[in-house]
C-alpha cells in the first residue's frame, strides 16, 4: 500500500512537468525552523527554501503585515495606481545599500527577473551591449539569466540559443586552483580576444556563489573588478539573490569586501517567502531607463512588499545581522570539527560568510575529486532522520546550510548532530 506521501509524488510527477527530484516529503506546515510533512513527521530545515526563509517559516510579525494588507488590496499594478508599501521599502532599501550616492529601487516578483532589468538598465546606460558573468554563477532560468549563468546541466541544456554578447570567466577557486590571479588573466585576455572594454556594459558577480558552491568572491578580487570598472566605464553588478538579506551577518554581502556596486539584485528572504525582488542602484544610472522601458504587472506586489518591510522590521529588532555572524561561527566550528576527525577524510573544506555555510565533500583530501554520491547520500539519509538538507556545487558535492537566522542554538546543534552521525554511519559503511 502506498504512503499519502508515495501517492502524492506520483499524483504530482502525473500532472506537472518535470521540474523537481524531490526527497519523500509532502510539507503541510511550517513554523519557525520546523516543518511538518503530511504523514506528521516534524523535520528541522536548514533548506530555508533555498535561502528564502532567514526570517523562518510564517514569522508572526511578517504573516500580521501579509494579513493586514490582504484585507486592503492585493493588486492594483505599480504603474497603473502606486501604493505606500513599495515606495516605503523602496526608500528603507536605498538607506540600506552600500555607497552613500543618491539610489533608487525597483521592484520585480522572481530573482531572475531582477538580473533580466539589471542588464537592460546597464545597456540603456553605458548604451554597450557585453555582459561579463563566471563560470559556476548561477542568474536564473530565463533566457537572458541562463546566457548568464555558467553551468550548462541542467541549467541550459536543450534550452538554446542564448542571447549573444554574453562572456564568462573563470571564478577564483584558492581550493580548486584558480587564483584570483588566474581570473584577472582571463579578463585581460577577454578583453584583447573577444570583447573591447568599451563595449562591456556590465561585469554581474555573486559576492558568494550560491548554487556553484557557497564560494566566496575574494575581497581583493571585489576591489580589483570595481578599479576595472571605474577604469572603463563598466557598471558592477552585485547579485545578491541568495547571499543577501542578513545571510551572511551584513544586508548585502558585497559590503564585507567594502565595494561599492552600481546596481545590486536582491530576492529570496527579502519578503520572507513571498515573492518578491529587486534592482538596488545608484540613481543616476537606474534613471537612464526610458520612461516605460521597465515594469510588470505583478512587479512589486503590495503583499509581497509588506511583506518585506516586516522582514527589514524582524531583521532589525532581532538584530540577526549580529545573529548570523554568532550562528555562523558556531556551524564554521562544528563543520571543522568533523573535518578534523580521522574518519572523516571525506570533508574537504569548510567555508562560510556569516551564516552562509557550506562544507565540500571529496573523494581524498589530495585529489579533491568532487565525492557527489556520498553527497547525496547524506541529504537522503539526514532527511530519515528529519533534517532537510540542500547540496549545491557545479560537482553537486556541496552540502550547504540555510538555517533561519531565527533558529536557537539548540535546535542547530540538533541539526549539526544528525549531520555528524549521518556522516559516522556512512563513513563506517564504506
Amino acid at each position: 500500500v502506498m504512503s499519502r506521501t508515495q501517492e502524492f509524488i506520483a499524483e504530482a510527477e502525473r500532472v506537472s512537468a518535470p521540474n523537481y527530484s524531490p526527497l519523500p516529503v509532502v510539507v503541510c506546515r511550517g513554523e519557525g525552523v520546523w516543518v511538518w510533512d503530511v504523514e506528521g513527521r516534524r523535520y528541522i530545515d536548514f533548506a530555508g527554501g533555498i535561502a528564502v526563509l532567514n526570517t523562518g517559516h510564517g514569522h508572526p510579525k511578517v504573516m500580521a503585515a501579509v494579513a493586514d494588507q490582504a484585507q486592503r488590496f492585493a493588486h492594483t499594478c505599480f504603474q497603473v495606481m502606486p501604493y505606500e508599501p513599495y515606495v516605503r521599502l523602496a526608500e528603507r532599501l536605498n538607506a540600506l545599500a552600500p555607497g552613500d550616492m543618491p539610489k533608487k529601487t525597483i521592484f520585480f516578483s522572481t530573482g531572475a527577473e531582477a538580473v533580466e532589468n539589471a542588464v537592460k538598465i546597464a545597456r540603456a546606460a553605458t548604451r554597450r551591449p557585453g555582459i561579463i558573468a563566471f563560470s559556476g554563477a548561477f542568474h536564473g532560468r530565463t533566457l537572458m539569466t541562463m546566457a548568464l549563468t555558467g553551468k550548462v546541466v541542467p541549467y541550459k541544456v536543450g534550452f538554446g540559443p542564448f542571447p549573444n554578447e554574453v562572456y564568462h570567466l573563470p571564478f577564483p577557486v584558492a581550493y580548486h586552483g584558480v587564483s584570483v590571479q588566474d581570473s584577472l588573466n582571463a579578463l585581460a585576455t577577454l578583453l584583447k580576444a573577444d570583447i573591447e572594454a568599451e563595449r562591456v556594459a556590465a561585469i554581474i558577480v555573486e559576492p558568494v556563489q550560491g548554487e556553484g558552491g557557497f564560494y566566496i568572491a575574494p575581497f581583493d578580487f571585489l576591489e580589483e573588478l570595481r578599479r576595472i570598472c571605474d577604469r572603463h566605464g563598466i557598471l558592477l553588478i552585485s547579485d545578491e539573490i541568495q547571499a543577501g538579506m542578513a545571510r551572511t551577518g551584513k544586508w548585502f554581502a558585497i559590503e564585507h569586501a567594502g565595494v561599492v556596486p552600481d546596481l545590486i539584485t536582491a530576492a529570496k528572504s527579502l519578503a520572507g517567502g513571498f515573492p518578491l525582488s529587486a534592482v538596488i542602484g545608484n540613481a543616476e544610472i537606474m534613471d537612464a531607463v526610458a520612461p516605460g522601458g521597465l515594469g510588470g504587472t505583478y512587479a512589486g506586489n503590495p503583499v509581497a512588499c509588506a511583506a518585506a518591510n516586516a522582514v527589514l522590521d524582524v531583521i532589525e529588532e532581532e538584530q540577526l545581522l549580529a545573529r548570523a555572524e554568532a550562528l555562523g561561527q558556531r556551524i564554521r566550528a562544528r563543520l571543522e570539527a568533523m573535518q578534523r576527525r580521522n574518519d572523516m577524510p571525506f570533508i574537504g573544506e569548510v567555508r562560510g560568510l556569516g551564516a552562509m555555510v557550506a562544507m565540500e565533500l571529496v573523494k581524498d583530501r589530495i585529489s579533491r575529486e568532487p565525492h557527489a554520491e556520498l553527497t547525496k547520500a547524506l541529504t537522503a539519509r539526514a532527511h530519515q532522520k528529519g533534517l532537510m538538507l540542500l547540496s549545491c556545487g557545479t560537482g553537486a558535492n556541496v552540502i550547504r546550510i540555510l538555517v533561519p537566522l531565527t533558529a536557537s542554538n539548540d535546535i542547530v546543534d540538533e541539526g549539526l548532530d544528525i549531520i555528524e552521525h549521518t556522516l559516522e554511519e556512512l563513513a563506517q559503511a564504506a
